[in-house]
């Protein structure tokens, strides 16, 4: 589908800069950032996820939008925080 796209001029310049950082065309950019937005765009493996975080110096933006956890994590009965975090193997 072909469609006009009016952006604010911040984030214009944002898609140009990342174009230019990454060596891709900025319709490849809104591709992405619109299929990632969507949740439409595969996992990325652990090496790509890697990468991107060196790409991006540290900062991966989230997969998919804010969404509640399924169920929360309980530590069992004999195990407190504060043997986890009291370990000795740890530098």
């Amino acid at each position: 589908m072909a469609t006009n796209l009016r952006l604010r001029h911040d984030a214009a310049a944002a898609v140009r800069q990342e174009a230019e950082r990454t060596g891709r065309s900025q319709q490849d950019v809104i591709r992405e950032a619109v299929d990632r937005y969507l949740a439409l765009s595969p996992a990325r493996s652990a090496d790509e996820e890697v990468k991107a975080i060196l790409v991006t110096k540290g900062v991966i933006r989230c997969r998919s939008p804010y969404r509640k956890a399924a169920s929360r994590l309980a530590l069992p009965p004999s195990l407190t925080v504060a043997d986890l975090l009291d370990r000795g193997d740890r530098i």
